[in-house]
């Protein structure tokens, strides 16, 4: 069996299914919008979000382009193999050139990012990005992103050299417990990118905080994001692992909502919380660990398939890249079928929790102003929903929320 073929027939399916979904997004500019979330846009403010959408659309359908072009071309060619070449021929170095190589050839693709945030972001008044933070972004992402794939490279080629065939379940319980960690270190990472200041003493703090330990959550600290340095676009998370949370509020969100309306977005993120979402979400990164692992497997029994791209035996960093650009992406929409479907669910339910406390009617017109100020699509097409949505769309959020107020 010729490999390299059967990875480009992959590549080459998985690129235009995608395609398919962005013509779908692209499309649904034309859906009707339901009644219960009419009022978000005004008829001016609607045709902007139109406009917007529509080169958002375009651009990440050229930059989707792009990125299988260089992909197929690097293995078409073999360029991985000649790469290599240029490097000491010892497992470390062999797979080091190739995630190298990946990562370098990724530079291609960021003039679209420059486009995207630079020119459409910057014509819908949405960028606060200088061309300086935005190179320095692109430099950061570049060595976190390939640092991390080295790591992950490593990881493979130690296991398998240790354990051979016994790698399925090492490989998954290594890779959630790395997955872990860096959840643990997220708020030590994000520092990289942003600052953080303590909330003033005031009203949204006694609430959010009275909130919270009402429902026994201890709040180690409340902090605000200077996001409006590079967007207008609005958002707040937990970040903590058990009862323990800091709480993590963009700048651009307390500007542009209530108290009231802060403290309903996290009641929700409270009932993500009493529900055990976050420790459930674990458990299928394990699964999806486990897969990743099954995979792994399968590609190094076989040294021939490394063959196929010039290689004489197995590379690691090879490996990698096959196992998640064409074989896990050709399963990935029935994983996030499931996943997605899990996670709308439990969307609704941290809803309910808003309600239970309160704050429903403050919960839907926080959710109304974030879908305005993020240009959020308001009537995507429903299979775009089922493969690629975590949360419902906003219109499925408000009938649940008001139902649940009867």
């Amino acid at each position: 069996m010729n490999f390299k073929s059967l990875a480009l027939v992959i590549l080459t399916a998985v690129f235009l299914f995608n395609q398919f979904l962005r013509l779908l997004r692209w499309r649904s500019a034309k859906n009707p919008i339901p009644e219960n979330v009419s009022d978000v846009y005004d008829g001016a403010t609607y045709q902007k979000w139109r406009a917007y959408h529509g080169e958002k659309c375009r651009l990440e359908m050229l930059s989707a382009t792009a990125s299988f072009l260089i992909d197929f071309l690097l293995i078409a060619l073999n360029l991985y193999f000649g790469f290599s070449r240029l490097f000491p021929d010892t497992l470390f170095m062999q797979m080091l050139s190739v995630l190298l190589l990946s990562a370098l050839t990724g530079w291609l693709t960021v003039p679209f990012d420059y486009y995207d945030i630079m020119v459409i972001e910057e014509k819908y008044g949405f960028n606060r990005t200088t061309k300086k933070t935005f190179w320095v972004d692109q430099i950061k992402n570049f060595l976190i992103s390939l640092v991390m794939m080295v790591v992950i490279g490593s990881v493979l080629m130690g296991l398998h050299q240790w354990l051979g065939d016994g790698l399925i379940l090492a490989f998954a319980i290594v890779m959630t417990a790395l997955a872990l960690f860096i959840s643990f270190i997220y708020p030590y990472l994000s520092r990289i990118f942003n600052k953080f200041t303590p909330l003033e003493e005031g009203e949204l703090k006694e609430k959010v905080t009275a909130l919270l330990e009402k429902n026994g959550y201890k709040v180690r600290a409340i902090q605000v994001m200077d996001a409006s340095k590079r967007s207008t676009k609005s958002n707040a998370y937990f970040t903590g692992f058990g009862k323990m949370k800091t709480i993590v509020l963009f700048d651009t969100l307390i500007s542009s909502m209530t108290v009231d309306e802060i403290c309903a977005v996290f009641a929700h993120e409270m009932g993500h919380g009493l529900h055990k979402d976050t420790l459930k979400n674990q458990i299928l990164s394990f699964v999806q660990m486990l897969i990743l692992g099954v995979l792994a497997w399968l590609t190094l029994r076989f040294p021939e398939i490394f063959q196929s791209f010039g290689f004489s035996g197995v590379n690691y960093g090879l490996a990698l890249i096959l196992i998640m650009t064409v074989e896990f992406a050709l399963i990935a929409p029935l994983f996030g079928l499931l996943v997605n479907w899990r996670s709308r669910k439990a969307e609704y339910r941290a809803d309910a929790q808003a309600v239970k406390e309160g704050y429903g009617e403050a919960l839907i017109s926080g959710l109304k102003k974030l879908a305005k100020e993020n240009f959020a699509d308001l009537s995507p097409h429903p299979l775009l929903v089922k493969l690629e949505y975590s949360h419902p769309t906003l219109s499925q959020r408000i009938a649940a929320i008001r139902a649940n107020e009867k």
